[in-house]
């Protein structure tokens, strides 16, 4: 018998509890030799607490029976540092056939207490659960408290006991809401932490600096030394003996200190050397701001990949390659390892861009607003450190108010989309993103394809709390605004200014963007002094339901611009809690008469400024709410959901995909708690009646022909059939107008209660998983597309706010005096859909038409399943980096 296969699904890159990163794989028989060598370096100790017996050396019959698993019934996991064996985690099938396995770890001396053993049990724990392993045992000596307290803190239901001197530990293995809290905890940790030796570092060497002017090299040292980083820099340079008044060392091995980063400016030809000698040195990440890589093609994209993999094996993180740099303008660290020329002012605006010539024209801007940044970081080909790693580690960065990311792609956006959401309820995510007309991917981004609807990206920023901006612009407008003004309390809005005709334009755009005017725009005299225009906003802000003011003035001839702002600067200081946007025609940014005591944003346009206070009035709202609880049924029964799409799958053994009849669809969405109305096929008009008289007049005759079973305006559906002789008449005319068709084959089913007709969708996506869809049956769906989606899981709220974001939903709450439906029936089964998709990747496809919302109660009266085995997704409940 040969090898077992093996999974290479489970192989995997991590970071560590401290930033750094590690490689996880299933064990081979060729790591005999390593695991050998890992375990002589053990201390007695250590063996003592996983043999429960002394054993300073494995034997070879210990050495082949740990190294030859069949990765099924014995699965081990390893994780390494280059070639080193630093962690085992294994489990062993009680019994065959047995969902319990018997689970051990073992972590090197030498790197206990990074959360290897934590991380190895979320990989066992996901591996176990794909073999049919739902329960993990251990046996362990009451003296290994780390390892009690992994199990302990992994979040799963413990059961413990002692016997004979030995702690028996048993737990589900199931993911639980705890489980995956703790783990999204240690993730955004760990990430956190390997983003703080990338921003903050205390040394720095640049290798690729160059005497010649016109280089990379040299103009990254000239920045670097012009920003006055307070840290330690490290120059190499093969021939030269300074640079521009620095020392240098010939190779990173003159080093004599460890190096936090190192920035790389060579040839991507000789970067993977070099990559070698720093992990050979320690050094904790890198930039590579050569390019050359998998934006050139095919042998570029080895030569990425390749860098990737190296690093990442010596616990290394990239930013790049192709990148312009990253930069640090706190005045403690003062760090420019950037191809932008000037350090930017310090601010508290932390910026992420996929495009470093953008990432020019956004700093300048920002430089020109008077904004400043805290951080700003280039991903170039966004091999590895992504806008992701840069949230984890903004989220509780003192220096960091709100964050701006401009995305050219996006390789993960469920992970993308959890850290936002937690992000955004602290510090606002203003999000600008490119390519959305045809999902298009810059060269050099490694990105799944993508078949979503367009609209998914921009509903799951909504759902995320991001603020959606379509110019980098619109970025620093809403960026001047949520960073210095409060969040307004509500839409209520007043207009101060001296022109009608801009007070109206200013209402228009207003109303325009969902705010409300609450009172006539007050309009001065363009000869207003400034006293005129103090009462007149003294009174604005004072109106007990304004919750926001639009100050808006042309250049007055009487009155001099600046003492209008200051007149407005004090005023708006006596009401702190409301916010306030200001419009001097032709002029941008903050006017300095405008920045005391708190910064007022000036826009030179009112719809700029209108535009701005709507984005962070639905921010504002957004985060005030509740986010409600993970919609998480109990009665739900994914074993046999599994079972169903097993056996379904396994009846096309060489196929890509299925579809499923109605006896399976039913039996699949009954195990999520869905209903699927029965439906009898007829043949003859005999069959017809029969059916009808078991099931109850009045009834529904259709086709099951897909482009017709829903289309009463062309003859494929005839509704409430009272009695035999009416439907022997309909069966008749059916078969004779839809059998030139193909059409003519029917069915007998129940007539649901009157109703609003919805459409229920899901689809598996390579690039965002599962997409959940909504809309009202008709020509709500089919010919306006009025269709909204969300990303599982879904919250409650989640849930509510989709079925209400589409334009026909007032057709749900009695529109012009229809009855209201039962919504909290139809949300209980969007919830449970989503459910299913999210527990099910291989149900390709799923529609669920028409689904009729009755006063009491809904009726599922059709399904469309497609089911096809299934490409891993991208976040899964594992920690593990992007391939």
């Amino acid at each position: 018998m040969g090898r077992p296969e093996y999974p290479l699904h489970w192989e995997a890159d991590v970071v560590l509890r401290d930033g750094a990163t590690a490689h996880l794989r299933p064990i081979t028989a060729d790591d005999a030799d390593a695991l050998q060598r890992f375990h002589v370096h053990q201390s007695p100790d250590s063996t003592y607490l996983r043999f429960f017996a002394p054993m300073p050396r494995l034997s070879p019959r210990d050495l082949h029976h740990f190294t030859n698993v069949d990765h099924r019934d014995r699965v081990a996991l390893i994780a390494l540092l280059g070639s080193d064996i630093v962690g085992v985690g294994r489990y062993d099938r009680l019994d065959v056939g047995s969902e319990s396995a018997e689970v051990a770890f073992n972590i090197s001396d030498a790197h206990q207490g990074r959360g290897i053993s934590s991380v190895l049990l979320e990989h066992l724990a996901a591996a176990a659960r794909e073999n049919g392993i739902r329960r993990f045992v251990a046996d362990v000596l009451p003296r290994n408290r780390k390892m009690l307290a992994v199990f302990r803190e992994a979040g799963y239901e413990l059961i413990s006991k002692f016997d004979d001197g030995v702690i028996e530990v048993e737990f589900i293995i199931d993911p639980t809401e705890r489980s995956r809290a703790v783990m999204e905890a240690r993730e955004h940790r760990a990430e956190a932490r390997s983003m703080e030796h990338l921003l903050n570092p205390s040394s720095v060497a640049l290798i690729g600096a160059s005497r010649r002017t016109a280089t990379v090299g040299h103009r990254l040292l000239a920045d670097l030394v012009a920003g006055g980083f307070t840290g330690r820099l490290h120059v190499v340079h093969p021939e030269a003996d300074q640079l521009l008044g620095l020392p240098t060392v010939r190779s990173l091995a003159d080093v004599a200190e460890p190096v936090d980063l190192a920035l790389i400016a060579i040839p991507a030809e000789g970067v993977l050397d070099v990559v070698a000698e720093c992990a050979e040195h320690g050094v904790r990440g890198m930039i590579v701001v050569s390019s050359g890589f998998a934006e050139t093609g095919d042998e570029g994209l080895a030569r990425q990949r390749e860098l990737v993999r190296l690093a990442r094996s010596h616990g290394m993180r990239v930013v790049g390659p192709n990148s312009w740099g990253l930069i640090n303008a706190a005045g403690a660290t003062r760090l420019n390892l950037s191809l932008i020329p000037d350090l930017p002012k310090e601010g508290r605006l932390g910026l992420f861009s996929q495009s470093g010539g953008l990432a020019v024209a956004v700093l300048d801007a920002v430089e020109r607003r008077g904004l400043g940044v805290s951080t700003f970081l280039s991903a170039g080909n966004r091999a590895d450190v992504s806008g992701n790693d840069c949230m984890q580690y903004w989220e509780e960065d003192p220096a960091t108010d709100a964050v701006g990311l401009y995305l050219e792609s996006i390789g993960n956006p469920r992970k993308f989309s959890r850290i936002a959401r937690r992000l955004a309820r602290t510090k606002p995510v203003i999000v600008l993103k490119s390519g959305l007309s045809s999902f298009g991917v810059p060269p050099g981004h490694s990105v799944r394809p993508s078949t979503a609807p367009r609209e998914a990206f921009d509903e799951m920023l909504r759902q995320s709390g991001c603020i959606r901006v379509q110019t980098v612009a619109e970025m620093l407008d809403v960026a001047q605004l949520v960073m210095n003004q409060p969040m307004p309390a509500g839409p209520n809005v007043a207009i101060v200014g001296n022109s009608d005709a801009l007070g109206t334009l200013i209402a228009d755009a207003c109303v325009a963007a969902g705010l409300v005017v609450v009172h006539k725009p007050v309009a001065l005299h363009p000869q207003a002094d400034p006293a005129q225009f103090r009462a007149a906003l003294t009174e604005a802000f004072a109106a007990p339901d304004v919750q926001a003011v639009v100050a808006a003035f042309i250049p007055p001839i009487a009155t001099e611009a600046g003492e209008v702002a200051r007149a407005l600067s004090e005023v708006s200081a006596a009401s702190p809690e409301i916010p306030v946007v200001a419009c001097f025609l032709g002029v941008h940014g903050v006017n300095r008469a405008l920045s005391n005591p708190r910064p007022i944003p000036s826009y030179p346009t009112p719809e700029e400024a209108v535009r701005a206070l709507a984005k962070a009035e639905w921010y504002a709202r957004w985060r005030r709410r509740d986010p409600g609880r993970r919609f998480d049924p109990q009665d739900v029964d994914v074993d046999l959901a599994r079972l169903v799409v097993a056996e379904a799958l396994a009846r096309v053994p060489g196929q890509d995909s299925v579809r499923l009849g109605p006896d399976a669809s039913a039996r699949l969405l009954a195990a999520f708690g869905i209903t699927l109305w029965p439906r009898t096929p007829v043949a003859t008009p005999q069959e017809a009646t029969a059916a009808a008289g078991r099931i109850g007049y009045p009834v529904v005759l259709k086709t099951t022909a897909p482009h017709l079973r829903h289309r009463v305006d062309l003859g494929g559906v005839r509704l409430n059939i009272d009695d035999d002789e009416e439907l022997l008449a309909d069966f008749a005319q059916m078969r004779q107008t839809l059998g030139p068709l193909e059409a003519d084959q029917l069915v007998v089913q129940r007539m649901a209660e009157p109703g609003v007709a919805c459409v229920l969708r899901t689809a598996e996506d390579p690039l965002f998983g599962p997409v959940v869809s909504f809309g009202l049956g008709g020509d709500a769906v089919g010919l306006l597309g009025d269709v909204s989606h969300r990303i599982p899981p879904l919250t409650d709220v989640d849930i509510s706010d989709l079925v209400r974001s589409v334009k026909a939903a007032p057709k749900l709450f009695g529109h012009k005096g229809a009855a209201p439906v039962d919504v909290p029936a139809l949300e209980d089964v969007i919830g449970r859909l989503a459910c299913l998709a999210d527990e099910l990747p291989e149900v390709a496809e799923l529609e669920l038409n028409p689904v009729v919302v009755a006063g009491n109660g809904l009726a599922v009266l059709d399904a469309e399943i497609r089911l096809a085995r299934p490409i891993e997704r991208a976040d899964t409940v594992r920690r593990e980096l992007p391939s």
